[in-house]
Order: structure tokens, then sequence, then C-alpha cells
């Protein structure tokens, strides 16, 4: 990774580095705040427009569809196109789809704006951690990327208070609005201050028919999955969309097989501990994305918090995960991962199953502290040696590749329980109006949430091996973890190779 001009790279402590850093911790945090508010805004936006529970789902699946599909696409187009320049575009189409988001007069327009999000999110998100590693000269490099990983943990925690507030005070519209004046900042930020990179050895062709193929896979077994519990399974639409979406998944990998320069290198699947770290990282975070698609209408439909309430309810969540997973990654440097690893998503598995406890009454010191409290022990416990084992289990060469890989597949795994859960819960329909209707499904899907977690850490206990303390990475891995509609965990700092996605 290269700058386009012949100088050794940014200082933290010069005035344009750290203009750099305010650049991209706004633009990621654009992304990232959006997600989280946009769940806690879901019981204002279905009683706006009287929607079923599966158009809430696709409120938020639309998003993850696009952003699961590209966001290793938009990270190619910018190591080929310049970095500032894709990271400028995905500003610019996320500000501007936000806007639609906002004056959206029914479900599918607002559904639509959301898939148009997702692919700003996928241009904007992996530039904001690249022009760091990019910019700043190496010994400052650390110290660049821990500072976005704070900032933008703290950015994301207020997040759900600001966005809260909003609804509570006005109209669920304005947490997309405010994404505008935000956007309006980056861009000038970056205009004067960011200086553009580029990867001399990406001289390939950007893999767009692999991006198509995963994106339609992605689409029709989610449409199967949201659309069967209200169509019959049997129906044609159900039968037709997971057919075709499991047609284009192998599509998909028979195009990487034979594509010069993949999107996805099936190669660095090769590795029996890569591919086991991310088989837990799909069951632990769609454990975790189902269960938070269904906990802020439990708080605001049946414990009848406000949407302000319930963004502060899960504060302790991200508290607990900015203040610990840096000294988990520590602890996992030295004795190896397996054990945490194994551990920590039973330990989030009983958080999930602990939240079953929230009801009528909404007391949060009995009903919900515990159970936020136990999960966010047990994320901290499983988040940073989980991504460290995906980097250092890959090739040194794909190590970037596999955090964007990791990274994708907790966001998938997300996409697929937001479009499955609600229905092995039985809610359905509008059911989620009916607060003694809804409390039933939603003691199950936390109930099964919880169960999947769990089976993560065992997943782990029988496929992760300890590597040799040689091989182990040299410095431990600093993760920012706030909570993204899949809470998203970045790798910030690698050891020696400092590669990332």
């Amino acid at each position: 990774m290269t700058t386009d001009t012949d100088q050794p790279g940014l200082l933290f402590s010069s005035a344009s580095g750290r203009w750099v850093v305010v650049a991209t911790v706004l633009g990621s945090s654009l992304a990232a705040i959006d997600s989280t508010v946009v769940g806690i805004a879901l019981p204002a936006i279905g009683r706006d427009f009287r929607l079923p529970v599966a158009n809430l789902q696709w409120v938020v699946s639309s998003y993850l569809l696009t952003l699961a599909g590209l966001l290793l696409v938009g990270g190619a187009l910018g190591d080929h196109y310049g970095r500032r320049r894709v990271f400028t575009i995905g500003v610019v189409w996320f500000a501007t789809t936000s806007l639609l988001c906002a004056a959206a007069p029914n479900a599918g327009s607002l559904i639509a704006g959301r898939a148009l999000q997702g692919v700003g999110g996928a241009l904007l998100t992996p530039g904001s951690l690249a022009i760091l590693q990019a910019s700043f000269a190496p010994a400052d490099r650390s110290r660049a990327i821990g500072a976005w990983s704070g900032l933008g943990g703290v950015a994301t925690a207020a997040g759900p208070l600001l966005g809260g507030f909003l609804i509570s005070a006005v109209s669920w519209r304005l947490i997309f609005l405010i994404n505008l004046p935000l956007a309006v900042v980056v861009l000038a930020v970056t205009a004067r201050h960011v200086p553009e990179t580029h990867d001399p050895e990406a001289t390939g062709r950007v893999d767009l028919l692999g991006a198509a193929l995963v994106t339609l896979s992605l689409v029709g077994l989610t449409m199967g999955l949201i659309e069967g519990p209200g169509h019959g399974w049997t129906s044609g639409l159900v039968l037709s969309s997971l057919v075709a979406g499991a047609i284009f998944l192998v599509l998909f990998v028979a195009a990487e097989r034979r594509e010069a320069h993949p999107m996805l290198p099936l190669g660095i699947f090769s590795s029996a501990q890569f591919t086991a770290t991310n088989a837990a990282t799909f069951v632990i975070y769609a454990a975790l994305g189902g269960a938070l698609f269904l906990v802020p209408v439990e708080l605001q439909q049946v414990a009848h918090y406000s949407p302000f309430a319930s963004g502060v309810a899960l504060l302790p969540l991200t508290v607990i995960l900015l203040l610990f997973s840096a000294r988990s990654g520590a602890l996992a440097a030295r004795i190896g991962p397996r054990l945490q690893m194994s551990v920590g998503p039973i330990v989030a598995g009983a958080g999930l199953v602990l939240l079953r406890l929230i009801g009528p009454s909404g007391n949060y010191v009995t009903e919900v502290l515990p159970g936020v409290v136990v999960l966010g022990i047990g994320l901290a416990i499983t988040v940073a040696p989980l991504t460290s084992t995906a980097l250092s289990s890959a090739p040194t060469e794909h190590a970037g590749m596999a955090s964007a890989v990791n990274n994708d597949v907790a966001r998938a795994g997300g996409l697929i329980a937001v479009a499955i859960l609600p229905a092995l819960g039985g809610i359905t329909g509008v059911s989620y109006l009916h607060p003694g209707l809804f409390t039933v499904g939603f003691q199950k899907a936390v109930t099964l949430a919880g169960v999947a977690a769990a089976f993560g850490g065992l997943l782990c206990a029988a496929f992760i091996r300890n590597l040799p303390a040689e091989l182990r990475p040299a410095t431990p891995v600093r993760m920012s973890c706030p909570l993204d509609a899949t809470p998203r965990c970045d790798q910030v700092e690698t050891g020696p190779s400092e590669a990332v996605a």
C-alpha cells in the first residue's frame, strides 16, 4: 500500500495526520451509527407504516444484503482506483441515499433506499481503515489506528442516544437526515487533508461478476427465508427464491475458481483453522444479530421504553466491549485463543437467554441489565481472539483479505439470522404490535439465539488449536467493537505485518 507521493507517510503528531484520523473516524461512524439507530427506530417505523414483521426485516436486511455482497469489492475498488476517491464516492452515495430514506413515502421506498445505502457503506467502510494504514508512517500507524478505534467506538456508542432522542422528540426520519451535515464535514476534511493512496500491485480487473453473483445469492436466500412464514415454505415464490439463491452461490464459487483476480481467493479456506474460525464467527454473529434485531422491539412494545431509553439500555454492552476487548486480545496472545473462543460464546449465549427476563414491568436492574452485562462479558472474552485467529491462521500475504472475509462473514451471519430468527420464534405478521404475542415469540427467539451462540463455542472447542507461541501475533489485536446491525469488529493492529482489509 503506497501513497501517490514519495513522502514517507504522515505523523500522528502533525495537524494533517490528525485531520486524516478525524475524516476516517467520522466516515466510518456514518455507517455504524446509522445501522445501530435503525434498529431502535424499527417500532416507530412499523407503527407509522403499519408494517408486518417481514417488512421490518427487509428494512434491516436490504442494507445488509448490499453491504455484505459488495464489501470485498469495495475494498478492491479503493486499491485499484484510489482509496480517497472511492471513500469520497461512498460518503456522497451514503448521504444521498440517507436523504431518500428520510423522505420515503412508504415501506417499499424505505427498503429500496436502505439497499442503496448499503452500496455506499460498502464503498466507504473498507476505505476508512485502509486510508490510515496507507497514509501514516509505519512508526505512527498503530497510534493512528488506535485513535480511530477508540473514537469510533465512542461515536457509535453515542449514536443510539442521539438517535433515540430524535425519534422520541420528533420522528424516525431524522436519524437519516443527521447523516447529511456529518457527510459534509467528512467530505470537506477529506478533500483538504487526506492524501490519495492506491495499491500498485492491484493491476488486474475488479471482480464485479463475483460481487454480483454473491449479492444475488444473498438476495435469493434472504427473500426465501423472510417470506417463507407469510407465503408458506412450499409456495412458488419461496421455493424459487431459495433455489435461485443456492444456484447463484454455486455459480459464485465456480466463477471465483476461474477468475484470475478473484474477489474471494478460495485458497484462503485451505486452512482448517481459518475455516473453523469463520464458521464459528457466522454462528456467533448470527445469534447476536438476530437477537439484537428483536431486543429494541421488546423494550419498546412490551416494556414500554422510549426509543431513547432503549438505546441507553444497551449501552453497557458497548462499554464492556470497549474496555475489555483489548485485554482479552492480550490474554489470548499469551495463552492461545482456544479457551476464550470456547468459553466466551457460551457465556454470551447465557446472556442472550437471560434477555428472556424482559417483560411488561420493564425493570432495568432485574430484567434487562443481567442479560446485557453477561452478554457483554461473553463477547469481550470472544471477539478479539476470534478475529486474531482468523488473521493468524491465513497465509501472511492474505492477512488483509482474512480480516475482510471475517468481517463479511459476521455481517452475513446477522443477515441470515434477521431473516429466519423471528419466524423460528413464531413472530409473524403484526404480532410485534401485540405485547403478549410478541413476548412469547421473543422468549423463544432469544433462547434459540443463546443456544446458537453456545454451539459456536463448542465448534471452537472441537476445531480450534492454539498456535505455537512463536507463531502468535507479536502484538495483541486491538479491537473496535461498536454495536452495528451486526457488531463490526475491525482489525486495527496485527503485529509486525500490520495488514488490514
